[in-house]
């Protein structure tokens, strides 16, 4: 599970992907499975769906790159990612560093 979890974040376009075209293909076959479809326009159907889906992830991605530019270009850093408590060398929210340094004095 955890390997699952490190992979969706490496890389959340795919994973998004993944789930987006399992729901999708999901309702397909629940919605359309009393029409009396050919295996082939089964198969069709599946994968054009699947392929919504990777463009829908793709145009939705546009705003998240949109927004990195802005930032980028207004002078500010874009969202710095979240530190993981597994990795030895992750970087600690500032938060924790400030609270660790008022208890020590």
């Amino acid at each position: 599970m955890t390997n699952l979890k490190t992979w969706a974040s490496a890389h959340p376009k795919l994973a998004a992907w993944l789930l987006l075209g399992i729901g999708m293909v999901v309702v397909l076959i629940v919605a359309a499975r009393d029409v009396g479809l050919l295996w082939n326009q089964w198969l069709f159907l599946i994968l054009a769906t699947i392929g919504l889906a990777g463009l829908c992830v793709w145009i939705i991605g546009w705003e998240s790159d949109e927004e990195d530019e802005e930032a980028t270009a207004n002078g500010d850093k874009p969202d710095a990612p979240m530190p993981n408590p597994n990795k030895p060398n992750s970087p600690k929210p500032v938060a924790a560093m400030v609270a660790k340094e008022a208890v020590s004095e």
